[in-house]
């Protein structure tokens, strides 16, 4: 296999997430595969009114169920750490915050790092956890508490719930993380984003342990109504589970989600000392923007395009050695095709090696936490040897079907994967790209 980078390599040892279909990474992976999606009817508030009525949503979510018993004990700071997580204290947090405590905690858990706490010093772990839109369902509710109570109504703990960066800071504060710690924000490209510059943070030196990844919780009227006004989602509403359909003649737009991936990146020989186990290795990372248009692909997306080819020279990866892409498919009538025309053409005669699927068509659109949960479908392709599907891809679209690339519908395929890519583009004309190998 190709190494990342001739200093420093970058192992995944673990994995977190809560996804609308499942609350850890294990059960997400076996939804993933077995092609079941987590979309249906808007619960978290009355959208009769709105034109597009569905999302996915995290359901039976409790995020003090799990915690305290998540953690294995480090001694005296153990009963802090699950304190932290009470039902009092979360209260000061919003609810992506609270989606990527957990999936965080379970990636740290996964990873076995705990056991090894006393020989790492704190300042060589990072976290790096972004967020798209932020706290947007709080600050629509303290608008109101305040527009109805007045400035004594405001709760001291709004700014807490509502700055993206607590996410980060919080988890930093559970497990004593006291290296590079920030939150990047970059629409739906962020968790791309903080994967990639945090495999750059390792590289460099700057830490040993990153937790990276995005979170995004924002199924709000105003977030829904604003994306139905651009015309932008699906308005099957009859029929939930089918309404997110990348690549098919009858697409409608994206379906909204929630949710939030983590994952424990690691320096390889310092995870390798230790015995860990290595999902896999993340061998390089691309890019760009195309300063085209605010909301839509550059044409042919040049800028995807150019970033994924980045992503393989970054990584040292021919592109004929790449056998999945997970790509950011959202279901949309344009960027679907235009992402898979880009696909095409960086992969040109390896086509018919290449699987393509596109997992939002289980989950919706995670915007922050798209990038990450595109993720984390090529590095479980990658270990488990096994494609996820493009599900509701019942009629391929003329131009996707002329690219002649095997867009995985419906069923998943069991299939070695040696190197697998993961796209994430977003709003703003801003693209991530992710190498992964089999370690």
């Amino acid at each position: 296999m190709p190494v990342a980078h001739p200093l420093r390599r970058v192992a995944i040892t673990g994995l977190g997430a809560v996804t609308p279909v499942g609350l850890t990474a294990p059960a997400t992976w076996d939804s993933f595969t077995a092609g079941r999606s987590g979309i249906g009817p808007i619960t978290r508030f009355d959208a009769s009114g709105c034109t597009a009525r569905i999302a996915g949503e995290v359901k039976g979510f409790d995020p003090t169920a799990p915690l305290a018993s998540l953690l294995h004990p480090r001694g005296p700071d153990a009963n802090a750490v699950t304190a932290a997580l009470s039902h009092k204290d979360l209260r000061k947090l919003g609810r992506f915050a609270h989606l990527g405590i957990v999936a965080g905690l379970e990636a740290y858990v996964d990873s076995g790092l705990d056991s090894f706490r006393g020989s790492i010093p704190p300042e060589r772990i990072g976290v790096n956890l972004g967020v798209g839109l932020g706290g947007l369902p709080e600050i629509v509710a303290m608008h109101e508490t305040w527009r109805q109570g007045g400035f004594r109504k405001i709760s001291p703990f709004f700014i807490l719930q509502t700055a993206p960066n607590i996410l980060a800071g919080q988890l930093a504060i559970l497990l004593d993380c006291r290296g590079p710690n920030m939150s990047i924000a970059s629409a739906c490209a962020t968790s791309g984003h903080t994967l990639g510059e945090s495999a750059r943070s390792i590289r460099r030196g700057d830490a040993d342990v990153i937790l990276a990844g995005g979170a995004e919780a924002v199924i709000t009227p105003l977030t829904v109504g604003a994306f139905a006004q651009m015309k932008a989602l699906s308005t099957r509403n009859d029929a939930p589970e089918k309404a997110s359909r990348p690549y098919d003649s009858d697409r409608d737009g994206f379906v909204i989600g929630e949710g939030a991936i983590v994952f424990l990146l690691e320096e390889m020989e310092h995870a390798r000392r230790r015995g860990a186990r290595v999902h896999a290795e993340l061998l390089g990372y691309g890019a760009t923007a195309d300063a085209h248009h605010l909301s839509s692909l550059a044409p042919e997306a040049e800028g995807s395009r150019r970033s994924m080819q980045l992503a393989l020279a970054d990584g040292g990866v021919p592109a004929e050695e790449v056998g999945y892409v997970s790509a950011h498919a959202t279901s949309t009538p344009g960027g679907d095709g235009e992402e898979a025309a880009a696909i095409a053409a960086v992969f040109g005669g390896g086509r018919e090696r290449l699987h393509v699927s596109a997992i939002k068509s289980m989950t919706g659109h995670l915007l922050g936490g798209a990038g990450a949960l595109g993720a984390l479908a090529a590095v479980l392709a990658i270990e488990r040897s096994l494609i996820p599907p493009t599900i509701n891809l019942d009629n391929l679209d003329p131009a996707c079907a002329a690219l002649g690339l095997d867009f995985t519908a419906r069923t998943a395929v069991e299939k070695r994967v040696d190197v697998a890519l993961a796209n994430s583009f977003g709003f703003g004309g801003t693209n991530a790209s992710l190498v992964f190998g089999r370690a």
